[in-house]
């Protein structure tokens, strides 16, 4: 078997949640049917969302279904910005920090361009961490009524540094202005309470914590106003429509009360594991450089199963491709397109060049994770590492093959 070391992509099914997922599987019912299957289905589903609520720090009416975590996060955003902006036409401007995940920097650039959104890019430091100061003089100095939402991560998913999201909050409330956060990443990782945070929406995925793939909430409080972005039978408070997955949400539920039921010992568990990984790239690559937040610095700035690297003159592709085939699987953290490397918009946002962005690798770990795939990885690390390094970084492709380039080409 691999070594599993991409946990921040998808961690696998816990325990709980599969024979949650299998039980309820099995039987038939659409939870918006009056008949006895259909009240099954129900009972099912609302006791789900009490206990997603209670491991969030939610109402249980604050949970709304979604597919997943891009679907929140659009609901969210999409939703704040059409709610406010009929409201209040002048408000157009959304701000936003410049180290988001996709979902959410796809939807404002959308919003931008069809829908005459203003999108403010709040900058971050050199850990990735996002500029309060500039979040304030864009409200103080740039026009507080003019600003639909903020939307800010709770912590970022390639680099793992941990937002200010409560210093946030504060600066935005002063003006009444809704934040909105993608905490898919830090849901399950770090604690975590919805209403202590003041967010007006957050966005949860089952896939991150051990539950099933295609099942998430949007966290949304009961007095926040939001447009729906699909229509239909008025299900979840008339916000999303579209008939429930009674079994992946009971799969959910499952998952994300064995994950925060065993929070404090999981996160010291896996960030001592996580620290053996940082150690050991260190000694065996002086050169590489760790991103984000030194935990030795800063202990809680950081998600406990998250090491990003970047290796100078080496491709990240490169190292993964010659790591997978030592059997030990990881991710370069940004996208790829057409076999083209393209380098990390979080790692650029954080002042690093293309050249030293391209370099960098994402180690993350989780519920599965143990001290054999730590032990393996530090033994396939240093010979991975000299191949992608002698293969270089000529004209921006890596010269390493495997069976899917190859049959790409």
């Amino acid at each position: 078997m691999p070594v599993y070391l991409d946990h921040a992509a998808t961690t696998p099914i816990s325990a709980p949640a599969l024979a949650a997922l299998t039980s309820v599987i099995a039987r038939s019912g659409n939870p918006s049917s009056l008949h006895g299957s259909g009240r099954r289905a129900r009972a099912t589903v609302e006791a789900s969302r009490e206990t997603i609520a209670k491991a969030a720090g939610a109402h249980p009416t604050e949970v709304i279904f979604t597919s997943g975590g891009t679907e929140a996060d659009n609901l969210a955003v999409k939703g704040l910005f059409w709610s406010r902006n009929a409201a209040e036409p002048a408000r157009k401007r959304i701000l936003v920090s410049s180290v988001e995940h996709a979902a959410i920097q796809d939807t404002v650039e959308w919003l931008e361009q069809h829908e005459g959104a203003e999108v403010v890019w709040l900058p971050v430091d050199e850990d990735g961490v996002v500029s309060l100061s500039a979040l304030k003089k864009e409200l103080d100095d740039g026009g507080a009524d003019s600003v639909a939402l903020v939307t800010c991560m709770w912590a970022n998913n390639e680099v793992g540094t941990i937002e200010p999201i409560a210093e946030i909050v504060a600066l935005a409330d002063n003006y009444g202005i809704p934040v909105h956060s993608d905490a898919v990443q830090a849901f399950g990782s770090v604690p975590i309470n919805f209403k202590e945070s003041g967010l007006a929406a957050m966005s949860i995925s089952g896939h991150k914590i051990g539950g099933p793939v295609g099942v998430g909430a949007l966290l949304l409080g009961r007095a926040v106003k939001l447009m729906p972005v699909q229509h239909g039978g008025g299900q979840e408070r008339s916000v999303r429509s579209g008939t429930l997955d009674t079994a992946g949400i009971a799969a959910f539920a499952a998952a994300a009360a064995d994950v925060t039921a065993n929070l404090r010992a999981e996160n010291a568990r896996i960030s001592g594991l996580r620290d053996q990984i940082i150690a050991a790239v260190r000694e065996a690559i002086p050169e590489a450089v760790l991103r984000g937040v030194d935990p030795a610095a800063n202990p809680d700035g950081r998600l406990p199963g998250n090491a990003h690297f970047t290796f100078p003159g080496c491709e990240g592709d490169s190292l993964l491709f010659l790591l997978d085939m030592a059997g030990i699987e990881s991710s370069t953290g940004s996208a790829c397109t057409a076999g083209v490397p393209r380098p990390s918009h979080v790692l650029l946002a954080m002042g690093l060049d293309e050249d030293t962005a391209r370099g960098a690798q994402r180690f993350s770990l989780g519920h599965t994770s143990g001290q054999e795939d730590v032990d393996a990885f530090v033994a396939a690390l240093p010979n991975a590492h000299a191949r992608a390094k002698q293969a270089g970084m000529a004209g921006h492709k890596s010269s390493i093959e495997t069976a899917s380039t190859r049959a790409a080409g």
